[in-house]
């Protein structure tokens, strides 16, 4: 394994990738740490340890702690996620003409969406930025030391034009990181945030147990919990079912062609962690509301309603991820489309008729193993988290922290691998690639 990880540095072109990457992250979290101007360092930590279990203190773990600083990166990726969002449900339920025209323009097409997609990120970075900055001048501090001194009109452009600023940056420095980089650029940004919190939260379990506030078999407990989950997540993430095709034989010429025999891969999980990334995105819409009113007793009865611990929250979180993996998979994978070309190349599933029939049966297959990926997702989402809260443990226990982590490292581990096997180098595995694993589905 150790020799694999040195022949990426043996190829010229991999090597400046990831080196890019490296340095795109240790940029990030530079900015991170650095934090607005007026800002009290103390009053602000005060806060967030207090909200550490609601979602205000998991949007911290999404921000790689920089909303915990306020920071110029504070407001992290989320406006980036939400307006990916609203242009993906737009072009999903073909609101607007126009953004269907561009969707099929191919290339060209592609890049006024992406250009779309910015300058809606800007608007909800402004107006997410504005809220925030008024909620940090009238929240009150545990110890009653006010957040901000003086928040004057100056202090308020400032603030909103340095977030607003960051998160710009951000978004480019992701594009970056994916188109120079390895692996997707937004997603090793939230990937480090979180991974970079992990060192001090096992720091502070050794330390509960040697001070003796809890005992070394809960500690052990824990630790094979956390194996579990993480053996299940690689276990559902690499799952495929694969359709069997077959390539009927034709003859040109003197030579016959065709006859073969290969199969459609479908992932189980198709959406990876984009469908955690955007349920998580989408619960901050209440959070960015409260934020305008902070001290109104609706947004205190909201604040509590929506707390990590509340039954309500969990289930519309969980809902939100079934949604998202069924929204992603209907965006990316068009069954019609797959039976449509199978068609033209001379493919066939054996069993089923080109065309109609294949296309229905594929979209049948779709949505069965999408329901168990899904119901798997959202349940690591949830469970974990709610045995966390239990048992006072560090972050890094919750489910969600771990689909994103795991999800992350293993697409990055699988373009590394990809990069090396071009080059005529071994995979991560001995045997070979990471591999997929595949299982039946009853036929219809």
């Amino acid at each position: 394994m150790i020799q694999r990880f040195t022949d990426i540095f043996e190829v010229p072109d991999l090597r400046k990738r990831v080196l890019f990457t490296l340095g795109a992250v240790a940029v990030y979290r530079l900015g991170a740490g650095i934090p607005i101007p007026g800002i009290n360092g103390d009053a602000i930590r005060a806060i967030f340890e207090a909200q550490k279990n609601s979602l205000l203190g998991f949007l911290n773990i999404f921000s790689g702690g920089a909303l915990g600083r306020f920071s110029i990166f504070s407001m992290g990726v989320m406006p980036y996620i939400n307006a990916s969002i609203i242009m993906s449900l737009l072009q999903g339920a073909h609101v607007l003409p126009y953004l269907d025209r561009l969707h099929k323009e191919g290339e060209l097409g592609r890049r006024k969406l992406n250009s779309l997609t910015r300058y809606l990120t800007l608007f909800l970075a402004a107006f997410q930025s504005f809220g925030l900055t008024i909620a940090v001048t009238k929240m009150p501090s545990p110890g009653g030391i006010p957040v901000v001194s003086n928040p004057t009109w100056g202090f308020y452009m400032m603030t909103v034009l340095t977030l607003t600023a960051g998160t710009i940056f951000i978004m480019w420095l992701g594009e970056q990181m994916t188109e120079n980089g390895i692996g997707n650029g937004i997603s090793l940004l939230i990937f480090a945030g979180i991974v970079e919190r992990i060192p001090s939260a096992v720091y502070n379990e050794i330390s509960l147990v040697r001070m003796e506030e809890k005992g070394l078999i809960t500690e052990l407990f824990l630790l094979a919990a956390l194996i579990l989950v993480i053996m299940s997540v690689v276990w559902v993430e690499t799952a495929q079912r694969k359709i069997p095709v077959q390539y009927a034989k034709r003859v040109v010429g003197r030579k016959m062609y065709g006859g073969a025999s290969s199969y459609l891969p479908l992932k189980v999980d198709q959406s990876g962690v984009i469908a955690v990334i955007f349920a998580v995105s989408l619960l901050t819409v209440p959070m960015t509301v409260v934020t305008f009113a902070p001290q109104a007793p609706w947004a205190a009865k909201m604040m509590e309603f929506w707390s990590r611990g509340n039954w309500m929250y969990q289930l519309v979180y969980a809902l939100l991820v079934i949604f998202f993996c069924y929204f992603y998979n209907s965006v990316s994978i068009n069954p019609t489309d797959l039976a449509d070309n199978m068609k033209k190349s001379g493919g066939f599933v054996p069993g089923i008729r080109p065309g109609e029939p294949t296309g229905k049966y594929i979209e049948w297959v779709l949505e069965r193993i999408t329901l168990g990926g899904a119901l798997f997702v959202a349940a690591i989402a949830v469970l974990p988290d709610y045995l966390r809260r239990q048992l006072n443990v560090g972050f890094f226990f919750g489910g969600t922290s771990l689909l994103i982590v795991v999800g992350v490292a293993l697409d990055t581990m699988g373009q590394l691998e990809a990069h090396l096997i071009m080059r005529h180098y071994e995979g991560f595995l001995k045997k070979g690639r990471i591999q997929q694993r595949w299982f039946n589905v009853g036929s219809q």
